[in-house]
């Protein structure tokens, strides 16, 4: 874990100079802040810079959760099978770290924030949106790993002590337990009448959007507990819509990304990558339903292209065919050479080649891909969290008979779907608008069948955070739920024959903190393994 390996680092030179005259003094950089003068303003928006990294491209989601969850498929037998076969590449350990590294570092510039202003009246505010960046963080975190350490993670050199060294694994129910009740007190504390916080890349400071935040974060977090601690679950998510959740998509959480200052979206980057961009399809499972549906959002959100434009994204398409009828998911688990068993040629419904079918652009050119007028944008945003999928708890939780408001959990349903085709303009005003007409019939005619009410709201959480491109949402929502039912592939020499549950430890836990990694092991239902269960996680 960095900031604990950064810690080990200064208590060693610490023990070894204690004996050295004037260190401290001859040691300063004069021209260097200390931690009693340094500005902790500035770190909430590296805070969610960082949470923004942890989210997207390479360091988790795309890599990994997207082709578990079967949003996205790449016939590939290069390093897109982490995702899409579950095959270890050379840097699959390395990609399995990204994540605990950044939400870390993200969580610990936001801890920074609190030591340095939690006694503070007047950053009380400043405080307490540091407290919901922490907890998101460390959500993130326990979510893809299990237990982690918590209670001793980020204690690093202050300047004034030492942290843990060695921090302990909590259990990861522990953890939700201290989570939410950090999150309850800090937006208790959250005061609309004073000035917000100035560096803040998600809200500019605005307090009131702070607070729904918070509280739809609260609900998303109580929903976890929903197989393991119902009576919790139920408490905190009625705690969360009585302090007020997100209430149109105006609330919406996200960070929109600048890619001249050098903070662009990862998402359409990765998307783009020469060798890449010629495999990444949108999964089978995941078109097949939009278009059993009828869905409108199946033409704004995918397309068709020609083969120049299908390898080179600096090749604007001669045609994007966004042809509802037209649209065909690639299936996970295969690759496009004509030798192998797993050929996706042999697919009962492969749509056939175009051209001479011999390259890799014409085996798939007839599956679609995440429409380049929509999601290619490098200024894109990046969602933290939605009104559409806040709508979609609530229906669950009214389901499940929690008291969040009078609202029928249909009604809830139908507000969901609305929302998430909504949502599209965020990415792109004129390609991703969907007309308030259509959004209207279609979400109003959507009915909560009877006996498959669980399965209707939880695969809409599915479309809605799949194509928002939130994939670890997506997987983890649907670990939680069970809903879509998906199947996982099959292909020699997987690191997983189900589909993994969640993310292996970095490897360097096993030999920096032993002792704790071992504990920390204990506390899954199959050890450090990809298939292996987290607490909420149950079947």
């Amino acid at each position: 874990m960095r900031f604990k390996i950064l810690t080990g680092v200064v208590a060693s030179s610490l023990l070894f100079t204690q004996c050295t005259k004037n260190y401290e003094k001859i040691n300063t950089d004069p021209n260097q802040q200390s931690p009693s003068t340094f500005d902790a303003e500035y770190f909430l928006a590296s805070s969610q810079n960082e949470y923004k990294g942890a989210i997207s491209g390479y360091e988790s989601g795309f890599i990994f959760e997207s082709g578990w969850a079967q949003v996205l498929a790449a016939p590939s037998t290069g390093y897109l099978s982490n995702m899409d076969k579950y095959l270890e590449s050379s840097n699959t350990n390395d990609y399995a770290s990204r994540a605990w590294n950044d939400c870390y570092r993200s969580a610990g510039y936001a801890y920074a924030i609190i030591q340095k202003h939690k006694d503070d009246a007047t950053k009380t505010n400043l405080v307490s949106c540091a407290t919901i960046m922490k907890v998101m963080s460390m959500q993130y975190i326990t979510d893809l790993y299990g237990d982690v350490p918590y209670s001793e993670a980020l204690q690093g050199f202050d300047g004034t002590s030492l942290g843990t060294i060695f921090p302990k694994y909590d259990g990861q129910q522990a953890i939700y337990t201290a989570m939410l009740g950090e999150l309850d007190a800090a937006l208790t504390a959250l005061n609309t009448s004073n000035a917000g916080p100035k560096a803040d890349i998600l809200y500019g400071g605005d307090v009131a959007k702070w607070k729904k935040f918070g509280y739809s974060l609260m609900l998303r977090m109580a929903m976890r507990l929903t197989k393991v601690d119902a009576a919790t679950a139920k408490t905190y998510a009625e705690k969360a819509f009585t302090g007020g959740v997100f209430a149109s998509n105006a609330d919406n959480a996200f960070v929109k990304s600048e890619n001249a200052s050098g903070h662009g979206s990862e998402n359409p980057r990765v998307m783009t990558l020469d060798g890449d961009i010629e495999f990444i399809r949108w999964g089978k499972n995941f078109i097949n339903y939009l278009k059993q549906t009828n869905d409108p959002r199946l033409p704004i959100i995918s397309e068709v292209v020609d083969v120049n434009a299908a390898v080179d994204i600096k090749v604007a398409p001669t045609t994007s065919d966004v042809n509802p009828s037209h649209q065909y998911g690639a299936p996970n688990g295969k690759t496009t050479s004509t030798t192998s068993p797993y050929y996706i040629g042999n697919d009962p419904d492969y749509p056939g080649a175009v051209g001479s079918g011999t390259t890799v652009a014409e085996i798939l050119g007839k599956y679609s891909r995440p429409r380049t007028a929509l999601y290619y944008d490098l200024n894109g945003p990046v969602f933290f969290l939605s009104y559409a999928e806040v709508s979609f708890l609530l229906a669950e939780a009214k389901f499940r008979g929690f008291s969040v408001g009078a609202t029928t959990a249909e009604a809830y349903y139908q507000q969901g779907i609305a929302a998430a085709l909504g949502t599209y303009s965020t990415f792109n005003a004129s390609t991703g608008t969907i007309s308030a007409g259509t959004i209207s019939s279609f979400a109003s005619a959507q009915a909560l069948t009877a006996g498959k009410e669980l399965e209707l709201i939880n695969t809409q959480y599915w479309l809605a955070a799949g194509s928002f491109l939130n994939f670890s949402e997506a997987w983890s929502n649907w670990r939680r739920s069970g809903f879509p039912v998906l199947t996982a592939v099959t292909y020699p020499a997987q690191f997983s024959t189900v589909i993994p549950r969640r993310h292996i430890y970095p490897v360097t836990e096993a030999s920096n903190n032993a002792e704790a990694y071992s504990q920390g092991v204990t506390g899954l239902s199959d050890g450090d393994k990809w298939s292996s269960r987290i607490w909420w996680d149950k079947p």
